[in-house]
């Protein structure tokens, strides 16, 4: 719509929306880090208080009389267990400069449960880069990601460089291994583990849980489409899902299988990457990982159908539909590591 200046008043409204919009989020930021920042500096006085000890004789009573004096002319927000945290908090993160204004003090709450330094670096850094939630944040704590990606590496250097996310550009020097972890955990789809399912089936409830689904996958990860049929002399072959991952720089194809995945998967996944290699890639391009997501898999069958040639980028993931107990998830990892470690010799 056109006013009497000649302006279009939508336009102008969207506009100014924009700047609207723009302050709020500053205003927002500004206050969250002045609040973390606060939170930080009373725990490191409450620590310095009980004379440096995280836990002093007359620790409890000292946060109860803060407790109430802070409430008396501060009002909510500042109740024994959250004084605990702020404590907790700064012993967790004693250094202030290293705090990131992208994480709210709830997020910091949650970190601060995490017990394993290394662990707790790897949530803290995706966790600000990927713009997680709290509630991301704690799914990716409670289904152990950290652990599961690491399972599927040598060593923690990679873990080091997977954190920087320092992939290379050049194909000879790409190690497809960074973009993997096993098992892994759909519980976000809602659906009953069933004999009876259908692979189109478990693609579709994906399709509507993509922004998960890629949380899942890991940062960086592009939706590219489902179903990318391709022909070779006649013949139609569809890749189920196919992404692209911006940090990698390479194509990402996810065949999902309702059973064990055997020779045969295999073999369709090799045809898949490289047919995308030659057919699909750019020069720039690192070569296409193809994952072959089962319900169980074969370990040997696959490192014998490939030769163990895990350059040519084709792997086997296991998923699980429903989130395995903390004891099961451990013996997952432990299996995955196990036979990552034989893989490898």
């Amino acid at each position: 719509m056109i006013d009497s200046t000649g302006i279009g008043s939508d336009n102008l409204y969207e506009q100014i929306s924009q700047i609207l919009k723009a302050a709020r989020t500053k205003v927002v930021t500004t206050v969250n880090t002045a609040m973390v920042q606060s939170y930080w500096h009373i725990g490191k006085l409450i620590v310095e208080a009980q004379g440096g000890e995280e836990r002093a004789t007359y620790g409890d009573d000292l946060i109860k009389r803060l407790s109430m004096q802070l409430t008396s002319e501060f009002g909510k927000g500042f109740t024994p267990t959250n004084l605990k945290y702020m404590r907790l908090f700064y012993n967790t993160f004693p250094n202030c400069h290293s705090l990131r204004d992208d994480l709210s003090w709830t997020h910091y709450r949650v970190l601060t449960k995490v017990v394993n330094p290394k662990a707790r670096e790897y949530y803290l850094d995706e966790a600000a880069k990927g713009g997680w939630s709290v509630r991301q944040l704690e799914r990716q704590i409670e289904t152990q990601y950290y652990e599961r990606l690491l399972a599927s590496h040598r060593d923690d250097e990679e873990i080091k460089e997977i954190i920087k996310r320092n992939l290379p550009a050049h194909p000879e020097k790409f190690d497809p291994l960074k973009l993997l972890h096993d098992p892994f955990v759909l519980e976000f789809l809602d659906m009953k583990e069933d004999p009876a399912l259908q692979e189109q089936e478990l693609e579709n409830a994906i399709l509507t849980h993509i922004e998960d689904f890629l949380l899942e996958l890991g940062r960086g990860f592009a939706f590219v489409g489902r179903q990318k049929r391709f022909t070779l002399e006649g013949d139609h072959f569809y890749p189920d899902l196919v992404f692209y991952n911006i940090h990698a720089r390479c194509y990402v194809i996810i065949d999902l299988k309702m059973t064990k995945a055997g020779y045969a998967d295999v073999g369709q996944m090799q045809l898949y990457v490289n047919y995308f290699n030659k057919e699909v890639c750019l020069p720039d391009d690192n070569p296409t990982v193809g994952v072959i997501l089962c319900t169980e898999k074969n370990d040997t069958v696959i490192e014998y159908t490939l030769g163990n040639r895990n350059d040519i980028g084709v792997f086997a993931s296991k998923y699980k539909l429903v989130l395995p107990t903390e004891e099961e998830l451990k013996r997952e990892i432990e299996q995955t590591k196990e036979n990552f470690k034989r893989l490898k010799g």
